[in-house]
């Protein structure tokens, strides 16, 4: 069932469904979330049910404000509130060490968890209405909307064709920025970047104040994060990253029978096929697009998917991330 997010009963009808214990999708600026009470334990595992999600692959907290974060962390080092401050609401994601009395199961059992507020206003309404609901919902656990380990909905119409009429679903309109937060862990001595989106490195090291680094970079290991599993965000049709000149020199071999592939290019190509999407030259704009022109290929019924690799500088970081585990075996 969708429902207009930007009507206020819509709102009220989600809040109550989430203190019920249920499950309700909703918009971010990221992606669409499929959102449970994260203080029940119970209500966490519905989502891990419904996405076919393992229960140790630990889940992002949704949280109206920064003041709220302290009911699910058990601290909130200084790092992490210069992060806070810089970019909240807005897509990042913090690990921190969590309470012990709450959340345990959308952390998937460990000793910290991922917590973010989002800047979209449908979400945000929907946060202030559940904590105000009777149960409170304090917080809201939700990953992307699907089919666990498949592409990420950006749009209601993406939620309802994974899960069917019986979700409700929070219609907020396509999703502004496309792929998923970056995600910062700040639970040990030093940030750590988990997995990048459309924040840059360099954007992140400016706020905190200091280097942040990279997981190979640290000899220890760290906590497992959501959506840093080798595959992930995958379409049912195999993806292939090329460079240009091997894109377009495999394209010119199968001559005809290119058309049964799918191309996602931002060179300019000699041979076209029927699914043939360009990739934009701005970095933000093909994450934006990015998983909306994936599902597209799938719908069309392609096997293969052959998408140019993106350029190798910071801002692409987040759009290389998720077609790199799009494309892993």
């Amino acid at each position: 069932m969708i429902l207009d997010g930007r009507q206020d009963s819509s709102i009220a009808q989600a809040a109550r469904v989430l203190a019920a214990g249920g499950l309700v999708a909703f918009p971010t600026e990221t992606v669409y979330g499929l959102g449970a009470d994260a203080g029940s334990d119970a209500a966490v595992a519905g989502i891990f049910a419904a996405k076919g999600r393992p229960s140790d692959h630990p889940l992002i907290v949704h949280v109206p404000d920064a003041a709220a974060a302290s009911r699910f962390a058990a601290s909130i080092p200084p790092v992490a509130q210069r992060l806070m401050d810089a970019f909240w609401p807005g897509p990042l994601t913090l690990i921190l060490p969590r309470r012990p009395e709450t959340g345990r199961a959308a952390a998937g059992g460990q000793d910290t968890i991922g917590l973010r507020c989002p800047a979209h206003p449908v979400a945000h309404a929907l946060l202030l209405a559940a904590a105000g609901a009777t149960p409170p919902v304090f917080g809201v656990a939700g990953p992307s909307a699907n089919r666990f380990g498949r592409v990420s909905p950006t749009t209601a119409a993406h939620v309802a064709g994974e899960f069917g009429p019986e979700l409700l679903v929070l219609d907020g309109g396509p999703t502004s920025v496309g792929i998923e937060s970056a995600i910062v862990d700040c639970s040990r001595a030093v940030p750590v970047l988990l997995r990048p989106g459309t924040l840059t490195r360099a954007q992140i090291e400016a706020a905190c104040g200091e280097r942040v680094w990279l997981p190979e970079e640290r000899a220890e290991a760290g906590p497992r994060a959501s959506g840093t599993l080798a595959s992930h965000y995958a379409p049912h049709a195999r993806v292939r990253l090329m460079d240009a000149r091997a894109l377009q020199t495999a394209l010119d071999v199968l001559g005809a029978d290119a058309v049964a592939i799918a191309v996602y290019a931002r060179s300019p190509l000699r041979t076209r096929t029927p699914h043939y999407r360009r990739m934009p030259d701005d970095a933000a704009e093909t994450a934006r697009q990015l998983f909306a022109v994936l599902r597209e290929f799938d719908a069309a019924g392609v096997k293969l998917i052959w998408v140019e690799t993106p350029p190798d500088a910071p801002e692409w970081d987040g759009v290389r991330d998720r077609l790199g585990r799009a494309s892993a075996v």
